[in-house]
């Protein structure tokens, strides 16, 4: 059986990438292959072969299927600010059909795990009235929630998980990364979350020194995600 999820965050900057490529490594320990993909990155740094994002390389690194950059990210822009309106100073415009036309090519590799990964949080937006929640829409896939714990992280996740459900996609389960580890009452916060949360949580990843793939893959229980 083929996975695929839609990974989304609370907010920017909450280890979207870090979570996906520790369930990339995971994965692949059991023996399945595996395919990140990141269709919308801006903050991208300008390469002798083109635009290059460190989180869509990161997924490049961590999937065991190699497909070209470009499949991987098709929309890659150099400043660092929301993507739409990267795209809107490139003269590109967003549109969720191009998107998802891309990622289903991705989706058709067949990987037994298949990961595309947001940008900042549910509601990022693209062109127009849409945004990248129309992506994970038109996808029907369903999403694994990464959540930035920290001051305000209850509130940022429960917001979350209520526009996914009102948008009828599944809340497959969510991670606690854990990026402010001098938030007060953590285990306290961390059990809230667990009581208000309806899917099953795969994971708590504490603040780590070097956050590799392998190393937060230790944190992260597949059988939970893949067993639903």
């Amino acid at each position: 059986m083929n996975h695929a999820y839609f990974i989304a965050g609370t907010d920017t900057d909450v280890g979207k990438t870090t979570v996906a490529a520790g369930l990339l490594h995971a994965a692949a320990g059991r023996g399945l292959s595996t395919l990140g993909a990141k269709p919308v990155a801006s903050g991208c740094v300008l390469t002798a072969a083109g635009l290059r994002n460190s989180d869509a390389m990161a997924l490049i690194e961590h999937s065991t299927l190699k497909l070209p950059y470009e499949q991987v990210n098709p929309f890659a822009f150099e400043p660092a600010i929301a993507p739409h309106l990267a795209a809107r100073e490139a003269g590109v415009a967003l549109q969720v059909g191009t998107l998802a036309a891309a990622m289903a090519e991705v989706l058709a590799q067949g990987a037994d795990f298949t990961l595309v990964e947001g940008a900042g949080g549910w509601r990022v937006p693209l062109s127009g009235q849409a945004s990248l929640s129309d992506l994970a829409l038109a996808l029907q896939l369903p999403v694994i929630l990464v959540v930035g714990v920290r001051l305000g992280c209850i509130n940022h996740a429960l917001l979350s998980a209520e526009a996914i459900a009102r948008d009828g996609l599944q809340l497959a389960g969510w991670v606690a990364n854990v990026i402010d580890p001098q938030t007060s009452r953590l285990q306290e916060n961390l059990a809230s979350l667990a009581e208000r949360l309806s899917a099953p949580c795969l994971g708590q990843v504490p603040t780590l020194e070097q956050a590799s793939a392998a190393a937060v893959a230790r944190y992260l229980h597949l059988d939970r995600l893949l067993q639903g």
